[in-house]
């Protein structure tokens, strides 16, 4: 059979990727010099507490890579590969010590090495106000916190935990959430008697196991991590968990994407000790109490659409302080140091019993 002329050599373009990768190596590891160069400077400068995690440059740089991205790869396969150079070249001058809501195998622990990269240290947490005081401590650089999902909404206990805490929130990231459902070597798909989850994956997967396992006892766990642990040595048991879950415990996915909303994602929250300066695409979020009085949410409102600045989210919780009263949880686009910005803060601060900036921060780029 004869070789089409009009296709290239197979030999010279194995040949030309060889080049063009030790083109690659030399360069990823001039940048990892470079890194360390960065590593001096800091510590002659700012000393050994210096922080060399900038999540403002970090988002300038993504975005960056990816509005100069020709393809073939999409812009978030090329940011992704360079998270993953950022991640290790960042460890060269000192890895990032990350507290997450685990245990480890959760959908947090994907989120944070989706934001961080692989080269970070990744510590599991119990509970969500574990990792804020491991973080408060000084004991972790950052924290990642679940703060909304697409399909059951906000999550209470990390709005809480900002009540009584001083740190900021210094990034956020989405993620797409996948669920599957898992068994182990022991159990027949036909004898599963149990499925286990947490209650909100339960919840965001119930059209289908009412369609497909519709009178099979549901049991919730503390984690979707946790429920896979559990079901790897059990017999006729399954769980419903995502990729790292399924990856960690060696289980085999019976179904795949089973999650009721094709679009169900899950927002994230990185929580530090350190303000980020503006980075070009900001986001803020606000803490505001309010007194017990006709109009009080109009209150708030009023400024952000007087001054045309947009909200992209509101929530509310009651206060600790009294009966009906309410702290109202605010997202808006923009930073605290933006001209635009300041009217409006300065306004609802007069107007409120109280108001904390919890953090500006870049929007998520992936």
């Amino acid at each position: 059979m004869s070789q089409d002329k009009s296709l290239p050599d197979l030999a010279a373009v194995r040949k030309e990727i060889d080049a063009i990768d030790q083109q690659l190596q030399l360069l990823i590891n001039q940048r990892a010099a470079c890194a360390q160069k960065v590593a001096q400077v800091k510590i002659a400068e700012e000393g050994e507490n210096a922080f060399f995690y900038r999540p403002e440059r970090e988002a300038q740089v993504l975005r960056n890579i990816m509005e100069r991205n020709q393809g073939p790869l999409s812009n978030e396969e090329i940011a992704r590969l360079f998270r993953e150079i950022m991640s290790a070249c960042l460890a060269l001058e000192r890895p990032v010590k990350v507290a997450y809501l685990g245990p480890e195998g959760t959908f947090t622990q994907q989120a944070t090495i989706k934001h961080f990269g692989h080269s970070a240290v990744c510590v599991p947490m119990a509970a969500i106000d574990e990792v804020f005081r491991e973080v408060e401590a000084g004991s972790a650089d950052y924290g990642v916190v679940p703060i909304e999902n697409s399909t059951e909404g906000v999550i209470s206990h990390t709005l809480d935990s900002f009540m009584d805490s001083g740190l900021k929130i210094s990034g956020e990231v989405v993620l797409r959430i996948h669920q599957h459902l898992l068994v182990g070597e022991n159990t027949r798909p036909e004898k599963i008697s149990t499925i286990y989850s947490h209650a909100s994956s339960l919840a965001q997967c119930r059209k289908w196991l009412d369609a497909h396992y519709p009178g099979i006892e549901r049991v919730p766990m503390p984690s979707n991590a946790e429920a896979a642990r559990k079901v790897k040595g059990e017999w006729h048991s399954a769980a419903i968990a995502g990729d790292m879950a399924a990856e960690l415990y060696n289980l085999k996915r019976l179904a795949e994407n089973i999650e009721d909303t094709p679009d169900n994602s899950t927002r994230f929250l990185i929580i530090g000790r350190q303000t980020v300066p503006a980075s070009g695409d900001d986001k803020t979020s606000l803490m505001v109490s309010m007194r017990n009085q006709p109009g009080a949410l109009h209150q708030i409102l009023e400024p952000f659409n007087r001054h045309n600045i947009d909200m992209t989210r509101i929530e509310s919780r009651p206060s600790r302080s009294g009966a009906w009263n309410y702290v109202f949880f605010i997202d808006f686009s923009g930073h605290v140091d933006d001209a635009r910005v300041q009217p409006v803060l300065k306004e609802i601060g007069e107007r409120a019993a109280d108001m904390k900036v919890l953090g500006s921060y870049p929007r998520g780029v992936l």
